[in-house]
């Protein structure tokens, strides 16, 4: 029916239109007493045909009912018949022909109106609509890993686009090309020193037009690591229709659908395994498939000698090396002051090394002579490359992380980066989170490095331990660390971990990531002086370790699920038993109910949540806040696309400074108490598109600064009382489309607002009370709508 009601809609607003256009067109050379006026409606009808011909179009081939299109074809066909009326009235009805001047003046001014507000608010809301839309897909896909493409046959190559400037990599670029288009062997083995640009020159590879040309869509990119997990790449490779059950099946399911591939395209098909380790040198055997015209490239810093067809790609010439350094280090801005002889010491120390050449040339960026003298001083090597090996690449790159003594806190902040798992992005919010509680002021001198092994002459060093060999390290009951990193692969447990009852680290940031397969056997460790923990993981369901309640100096903990799905979180109430537990971050995770087995977190004053689901937990019930959450400061909800309404409890938060809750797509209703937060500095419901409305009460949150309504599309007006909010310093009110009624009165009671951040349209709003405030800047933010983020 709504389609139907949709159709007929359209007919009457293009019919509507149709029969005002001619019946004017009819009537102007015979109401000479209303041609001006008739005169004004022709023209804009005039301008408008070719524009409604193609809104009715594309709504006849979108299905879009719209109320806006129904109320101006209604408007026009009683137009129609008014000026039809006028063409009939007499000279002398002075009165009538007034009366009706005005009328047909007002169609006109409506129609006007309508082109240039209503259809541009609707234009505006659809191309919101459109990118919630792709957003939502977005989401979709990364939560479940469907490749729509791949599943329909439309496959894309799945590496991402090499960088836009490099130097020296052509030559081997058609070398290697002219080696895999020979047909001896299946594999191509490219190795070279870490950070030659083994990575850049496959993607070169798979982006070239004529390998393109060979392979087609059929071009698939693998990153395998030390610690591959076949699962998730056949996974990620082609999306099969059940629960792959261990990596025997993942190989089998790759098979499979590498081999229906080639059934239907006659292109070959080329597969890129990309950071082979030798530990996992056996993964290339298993993508080694029976299928026609299939190769293997595999990039790796080991030369694996059972495979005849190697490439070794050499480190840049020194006039490559040249180029790339001083465009890494802006070196026109020195010339004047630092010869080309000094500079060609530097880059000969860097041995034609891509990575150390950026490193290191981006660390000069902008320096002064004195630090490109102390550059070269530590780099030159009596005019000779230093590097040999891997290690010597790590320990060189190692020196231009120093600081001086007052920065040596950046190289903390650098190690703490490793806590989170390779080739994964990194929220800021999750290392804010760690620093503001971990790194204090007075810390700053404390000496580290991030490339370091352990030794006897260092001791306060980053560590990453992978828990898979069957010998305990001398140094594990001696050594004192900052950081530690255990990464735990395949559920594998070594030998002198069972052995020792329990295992003491005395660091004060423990990084714990595991793989699908960990079954949460955990391990008895003993962290006393650990203030920060990070939990990566990828399973289903995840519990939280029982030594966990014994890390009493714990400040900050980060739980983050890397898998497909969200997660089911066991043992969250081991929390309660952390006196000096200040911040949650929890990602991808179902939390338990908060409410029926209410945990006291009396310490914490910040929870972020991101993409969790919270339904549960934030279920309709009461509990007793001032003894839960008591010093809860700060909360953070993003992307919880169940959050429909907020809960009463949390409106007695009394201690709350901030709320944010964005991307929540499905909250419609806040809770009138939330006027009761009289904390509150700074509230934020960017991206809520279905909240409809402001309560009444938010009037009462006389210390709030920043309130940001932005992208809430469903918004149709201010509070009337929001001039009560005194210290109001920021509105953020973007895109707001249903937002165009006249401001409150009270908006002008405003006095400390001093920033509005709106489009064009909501500008209009401010302009007639603009002058009642001192100095308030309205400012429309630079759009840059893109689909950028598509690109992997």
């Amino acid at each position: 029916m709504s389609l139907v009601a949709g159709g007929v809609v359209r007919a009457a607003f293009g019919e509507g239109f149709s029969i005002l256009h001619e019946t004017v067109k009819n009537v102007i050379g015979q109401a000479i007493m209303f041609k001006s006026v008739f005169e004004d409606l022709s023209a804009t009808l005039e301008s408008l045909e070719s524009l409604v011909k193609e809104i009715r179009r594309l709504n006849l081939a979108l299905d879009l009912p719209e109320k806006e299109i129904e109320r101006l074809a209604k408007l026009m066909m009683e137009g129609a018949k008014m000026v039809d009326k006028c063409s009939k009235i007499q000279p002398c009805n002075i009165f009538s022909k007034a009366y009706y001047a005005l009328k047909i003046k007002e169609l006109n001014e409506a129609i006007e109106k309508f082109c240039k507000v209503d259809l541009q608010a609707q234009i505006g809301r659809t191309t919101l609509q459109t990118l919630v839309g792709v957003k939502d897909i977005r989401e979709r896909m990364n939560n479940q890993n469907s490749d729509v493409r791949m599943r329909f046959g439309l496959r894309t190559p799945s590496v991402s686009r090499p960088p836009d400037y490099t130097v020296g990599l052509d030559l081997p670029l058609k070398e290697l090309k002219m080696e895999l288009k020979k047909k001896e062997e299946q594999v191509l083995l490219l190795t070279a020193l870490g950070g030659c640009g083994k990575t850049t020159l496959v993607k070169m590879l798979c982006w070239d037009d004529e390998i393109k040309g060979i392979y087609g869509d059929n071009i698939f990119f693998v990153n395998v690591s030390k610690h591959p997990n076949l699962k998730v790449i056949a996974k990620n490779l082609c999306s099969p229709a059940h629960e792959i059950q261990n990596d025997d099946d993942a190989i089998y399911q790759l098979e499979q659908h590498l081999n229906q591939i080639a059934s239907n395209d006659s292109n070959p098909i080329l597969m890129i395994l990309d950071d082979v380790w030798p530990e996992s040198e056996s993964t290339i055997d298993q993508f080694k498939f029976n299928i026609p015209d299939y190769k293997i490239v595999v990039t790796s810093r080991t030369a694996f000698p059972k495979f005849k067809s190697t490439y070794n790609l050499k480190p840049l010439d020194h006039e490559d090396a040249m180029s790339l350094f001083c465009r890494s280090a802006s070196f026109k801005d020195m010339i004047s002051c630092f010869s080309k002889e000094k500079i060609e010491k530097i880059v000969r120390g860097c041995g034609g090394l891509p990575i150390a050449l950026k490193v290191i040339g981006g660390s000069l960026y902008g320096k002064d002579v004195a630090v490109w003298q102390s550059t070269l001083m530590r780099w030159s090597d009596d005019g000779h490359s230093i590097f040999k090996s891997d290690k010597d690449v790590l320990a060189t790159l190692e020196k231009s992380l120093e600081f001086s003594d007052e920065r040596s806190i950046l190289k903390e902040y650098f190690m703490d980066l490793g806590s989170f798992p390779e080739d994964q992005r990194i929220p800021a919010t999750a290392l804010i989170d760690m620093w503001t509680e971990i790194h204090e002021p007075n810390q700053n001198d404390r000496p580290s490095y991030p490339f370091e092994q352990p030794g006897a002459n260092n001791r306060k060093g980053r560590l990453i331990v992978d828990i898979s060999g069957n010998n305990l390290p001398e140094w594990w009951t001696e050594q004192e660390q900052q950081h530690i990193n255990l990464n735990w692969w395949r559920n594998n447990l070594p030998k002198w971990w069972m052995k020792q009852k329990q295992q003491r680290i005395n660091a004060r940031l423990l990084s714990i990531s595991t793989d699908e397969s960990f079954s949460s056997s955990w391990c008895n460790i003993h962290a006393p002086k650990a203030e920060a923990l990070v939990l990566n993981f990828q399973t289903r369901n995840y519990t939280l370790p029982e030594f966990l309640e014994k890390m009493v100096e714990l400040k900050v903990i980060i739980i983050t699920n890397y898998g497909f799905f969200p997660a089911e979180l066991s043992n969250f109430q081991l929390l309660k038993s952390l006196p000096n537990l200040k911040r949650i971050r929890l990602e991808k995770v179902s939390i338990p109910s908060l409410c029926n087995a209410p945990i006291p977190l009396r310490s914490v004053k910040k929870i972020s949540l991101f993409m969790c689901n919270i339904g549960q937990a934030f279920g309709n019930s009461t509990i007793q806040v001032s003894d839960s959450l008591p010093s809860l400061m700060e909360i953070n909800i993003d992307y919880c696309n169940d959050l429909v309404e907020l809960p009463t409890w949390l409106c007695e938060v009394l201690s709350l400074e901030k709320l944010s809750i964005t991307n929540c797509h499905k909250l419609s209703a806040l809770p009138e108490g939330i006027g009761n937060l009289v904390n509150l500095e700074v509230l934020r419901f960017r991206s809520c598109t279905e909240l409809s409305e402001l309560p009444k009460s938010i009037r009462s949150l006389h210390k709030l600064r920043i309130l940001d309504i932005s992208d809430c599309l469903s918004i149709i007006e201010l509070p009337k009382h929001i001039g009560e909010l005194h210290n109001l310093e920021e509105l953020h009110m973007k895109k707001c489309l249903k937002l165009h009624k006249q401001l409150p009165p009270s908006t002008v009671d405003l006095k400390q607002l001093k920033l509005v951040v709106c489009d064009e349209e909501r500008t209009k709003l401010w302009e007639p009370i603009k002058e009642s405030f001192s100095g308030l800047k309205v400012m429309v933010p630079q759009e840059d709508i893109n689909l950028n983020w598509l690109k992997k």
